[in-house]
């Protein structure tokens, strides 16, 4: 991993914060805050960690402003798991390669590649394609014909950009990404499937990370979109025609179906699983394993669930779920009282 170097007292203005103790320490590595030491930085928001981080080895932690942490050296910030990535992002640069294409690289006459990239061995750019300035397309990544690959994009090994698609600015796209596959379309007749077409395109905004093997589809007709600034996980399938905006996170193993909109700022757990033709609105959060009904509008605010419900009413059902095998017994204890009573009253009647 790349590092650099700064002092304290530099980290501490690169994220508005204020220091306390000797700013001329140096800093090389961020870590954790029970295996940091010297010249590392680590950091502390939970109060029930700030005993820990008063004695933590650490050459330096980022703490809340005013937090009652006796660090030597320490950075008070608004927000410090904020301030810990964005010095993370400085002490460790994403490794750069020189310009440079690999001789085993199959570039079509008509591709318009520019001159500061990096094009890693084996790989293949296609008709009529471009690549932007300052990007790095690493070994055994296809390129198909018409796709434009904006400046400053990572594009990881084994990557497959199929014809036709759009790729923004300081784009990364993680090993193994498929963008621009056929959706899955059929009509059936009688006897068979046929398939739909899949003609439309894929379009990545700028900012916009995929995680390893995460597939996106082309549309059927008109366009899938991955809006700026949007981060996918690994292993998620994003379907033909869906269109999910800005700022979105979205976690592993999550499976989108067709036409499926998700609004700005949207949080999606891991393993969700939606159904055609939803709209989820900004601001909703979505909670890991949940489902999502087909067709359904899913309004601002946090859902869980199989089919999601509002979290507080999926905690009130979880709770009373925990309680069906005693209450199975006191089902079965009460039937034998009733029992018992209506004995005890056929009883009293002979009588």
């Amino acid at each position: 991993m790349n590092t650099a170097e700064k002092r304290v007292s530099e980290l501490s203005a690169q994220v508005r914060g204020r220091f306390f103790g000797d700013g001329n320490i140096m800093i090389r590595r961020v870590a954790g805050l029970d295996s940091a030491g010297e010249g590392e930085i680590s950091y502390v928001e939970d109060e029930k960690f700030f005993e820990a981080a008063s004695q933590t080895k650490a050459s330096c932690v980022l703490v809340p402003e005013s937090a009652d942490v006796k660090a030597p050296c320490r950075i008070e910030v608004k927000k410090p798991k904020l301030a810990f990535a964005l010095i993370a992002e400085i002490l460790h640069p994403p490794k750069k390669r020189e310009p440079e294409i690999h001789s085993t690289a199959i570039i079509a006459d008509s591709a318009d590649v520019a001159l500061q990239v990096f094009i890693g061995a084996f790989v293949c750019i296609g008709e009529n394609s471009t690549v932007g300035s300052g990007t790095q397309i690493r070994s055994g990544t296809k390129v198909g014909d018409n796709v434009n690959v904006g400046n400053d994009c990572v594009i990881h090994p084994n990557v497959f950009l199929e014809d036709g698609v759009t790729i923004g600015d300081r784009v990364i796209l993680h090993a193994g990404v498929v963008v621009g596959a056929d959706g899955f379309g059929y009509v059936r007749d009688d006897v068979s499937y046929h398939k739909f077409p899949q003609v439309g395109t894929v379009v990545i905004e700028d900012d916009v990370e995929l995680g390893a093997n995460t597939c996106v589809d082309r549309a059927a007709l008109g366009r899938t979109r991955i809006g700026r600034g949007t981060k996918i996980d690994n292993l998620v399938h994003v379907g033909h025609n869906c269109d999910i905006g800005e700022r979105v996170v979205i976690a592993a193993q999550t499976g989108i179906s067709g036409s499926v909109t998700i609004e700005d700022d949207c949080v999606i757990g891991g393993q969700v699983g939606f159904g055609d033709h939803i709209r989820v609105q900004s601001g909703a959060v979505i909670g890991s394993k949940a489902g999502v009904l087909p067709g359904k509008i899913v309004r601002p605010g946090v859902w869980w669930g199989i089919p999601i419900q509002p979290l507080d009413e999926y905690k009130r059902l979880n709770a009373h779920i925990q309680r069906l095998p005693h209450t199975r017994e006191e089902v079965k204890e009460l039937r034998e009282r009733v029992k018992e009573l209506e004995r005890a009253l056929l009883q009293n009647r002979e009588r």
